[in-house]
């Protein structure tokens, strides 16, 4: 239910009756907290339409309402704002009617597919605090537009090869003695990215003896030893030399191994993996195609080429001179591959960082010129960066944040502030470690999604684990807190099963907090079509903002009015359920006691 739907046919109605002029939409906003009111009327935008007073249309419109409207139970005029109050039966039976929903705020799902991917690591490192951003945002959104109706397959493409993989490749290879994950006691995914940061020393001190010895910095950097020895060894790769192709499966492996730990523990999951091993040369054949029919040039070179300049673009290129293939050729060719593996596929969302903003605004426009007809449904979700108090990170000087000991931080984090508090009499030491690592990602994941997407984050461990103000652990705090509430209800043998239907006047809280379930099923669909968790996490903010302000205003179990406390029950129970719900969409668990 939405009291906006109701509402507006019946002001234009009002409208086309009382001036004879037919209203193109109405502008609604929620009613200021110090004006009578539910639902705001914004009269102003219709002086473009109609002559007069504000003030005196709005009266008129209102008075229209109230005597056609049974929802409405009466309103208010202040300058151009017609505030309408709405009749507590009106919330009372919205209420009942989604009291028992499960899933509450989920549409039925449709044959609308969308492919969302996200991750996209390297194998020659492990993943990251900028990783993990990108995680929990394609997940979350990739769950949110399953809740809008749609059919979602969640993937990502590995980047597996290139020069990258082939520094830690050879680092390994003249310093790694043999040595394994297993020899070693380290997580695949870091024995390989120690060996990366071993390359760049390696080749820097190379590259300052030669310049020691006269050459040129950019000529140095270019003829070190180390990376030419890299580059030799990745045209062998190419060529399918045994020995080589040996060596980048087996540390491969160990890095797939590492990432499927670390995803476990962050929560995320895949439904399809594409690997650029596979995938690099796959749009040759379509820049072939594509040449023939006009939609690429080749210059004198023999490269080839898109001119997007009448769309305000440069020239780029899709084919080197001697034939080999680019990041956007095999982008090109890895969209086509993935709708041909999923023909339901009616778009699709690329979860990866501001700094590929034009990258993708050129492999859409490209792939629209070829004539697929749904590449006007894809989507960049572009984010920003995260920076640590500390500064900005760099793989190759080993200066990252690794996730995994983010995730480890944040699980002691929450141990040091939950002993610090002292809550947790009665745990076993086994449920203390669960909730501590509940609530160290909760804050973590929180703090994180509840930023619009496109914003720069400074990520501050400590501040995301405060049990007050806008985190995880405050929300987490008060859903535990209304298991409690539950707990004592049922151990007090309170019904609170059956419908309320008393005529007794909601208290302004019950109001309140009804209103805020009521906006719900809209926010989901709001985050979708805007591929944001942080109006999910914001929206569950207030509620339970709203939440607390009921349970500290009004009494629940020592409510002598056995239906109001029934009513107030079950208020409690649907906004822990929606909570729950909430956070499960942005891969966050709520703990049954804190």
């Amino acid at each position: 239910m939405n009291i906006q739907d109701v509402l507006e046919p019946k002001v234009k109605e009002a409208v086309s009756s009382l001036f004879s002029i037919e209203l193109p939409n109405v502008e609604f906003q929620p009613t200021r907290k110090d004006f009578e009111g539910d639902v705001t009327v914004v009269v102003f935008p219709m002086l473009r339409l109609i002559k007069g007073n504000p003030v005196q249309i709005g009266e008129k419109i209102g008075a229209f309402l109230e005597e056609h409207v049974d929802a409405v139970a009466g309103f208010n005029v202040v300058k151009g704002f017609l505030n309408v109050s709405i009749h507590d039966s009106v919330y009372r039976d919205f209420f009942n009617g989604i009291r028992t929903t499960a899933d509450y705020g989920y549409q039925p799902g449709s044959k609308d597919a969308v492919m969302v991917e996200y991750s996209s690591p390297n194998t020659n490192k492990p993943l990251h605090l900028g990783h993990i951003r990108n995680n929990l945002l394609g997940y979350s959104v990739a769950e949110i537009l399953k809740a809008s109706g749609k059919k979602v397959y969640k993937t990502q493409i590995i980047n597996d090869r290139g020069i990258h993989i082939c520094k830690s490749m050879l680092a390994w290879q003249r310093f790694g003695e043999g040595e394994t994950p297993e020899s070693t006691g380290l997580k695949g995914d870091k024995l390989v990215g120690n060996y990366y940061v071993k390359f760049n020393e390696q080749y820097m001190s190379e590259v300052n003896d030669l310049i020691a010895s006269g050459v040129e910095k950019k000529k140095a950097e270019k003829e070190a030893p180390s990376l030419i020895e890299a580059q030799q060894m990745l045209q062998k790769w190419e060529a399918g030399d045994s020995e080589i192709v040996g060596l980048w499966k087996k540390m491969n492996g160990w890095v797939y191994k590492g990432f499927d730990e670390t995803y476990g523990n962050l929560g995320v999951d895949f439904d399809q993996l594409y690997y650029e091993s596979d995938t690099y040369l796959l749009g040759k054949d379509v820049v072939a195609d594509g040449l023939e029919k006009g939609v690429f040039f080749k210059k004198e070179d023999g490269s080839v080429w898109i001119d997007l300049t009448d769309e305000g673009l440069d020239e780029k290129i899709v084919l080197r001179s001697d034939g080999t293939a680019v990041y956007m050729t095999q982008d090109i060719g890895t969209a086509i591959q993935r709708v041909k593996d999923y023909p339901d596929i009616n778009g699709m969302v690329y979860t990866v960082g501001n700094e590929q903003d034009y990258h993708f605004k050129v492999l859409f426009l490209i792939l629209k010129k070829l004539g697929f007809s749904w590449a006007k449904q894809l989507h960049h979700l572009s984010y920003g960066m995260v920076d640590l108090p500390s500064g900005k990170m760099k793989s190759r000087e080993g200066t990252v944040v690794d996730a995994d000991d983010l995730m480890s931080d944040m699980t002691q984090t929450a141990k040091d502030i939950s002993e610090e508090l002292g809550k947790l009499e009665g745990y076993s030491e086994e449920e203390k470690t669960e909730l501590y690592k509940t609530i160290g990602l909760g804050a973590l994941k929180y703090y994180i999604l509840k930023v619009d997407p496109k914003k720069r984050i400074l990520f501050n461990p400590e501040e995301s684990v405060d049990f007050q103000g806008n985190t995880g652990p405050f929300i987490q705090y008060t859903y535990a807190r209304i298991q409690s509430i539950l707990r004592k209800a049922s151990d007090l043998g309170i019904d609170s099963s059956t419908d309320i239907h008393t005529s007794a006047k909601l208290h302004t809280k019950e109001r309140e907090l009804v209103k805020q379930i009521l906006l719900f099923p809209e926010t989901i669909q709001l985050a979708a079509q805007n591929y944001s968790p942080a109006l999910i996490a914001n929206y569950i903010y207030d509620l339970v903002k709203e939440f607390n302000s009921f349970y500290q205003q009004v009494s629940i179990l020592g409510e002598a009015n056995e239906e109001k406390k029934a009513l107030r029950i079950q208020l409690s129970k649907k906004v822990g359920e929606v909570i729950q719900t909430g956070f499960r969409l942005l891969g966050i668990q709520v703990p049954e006691r804190m």
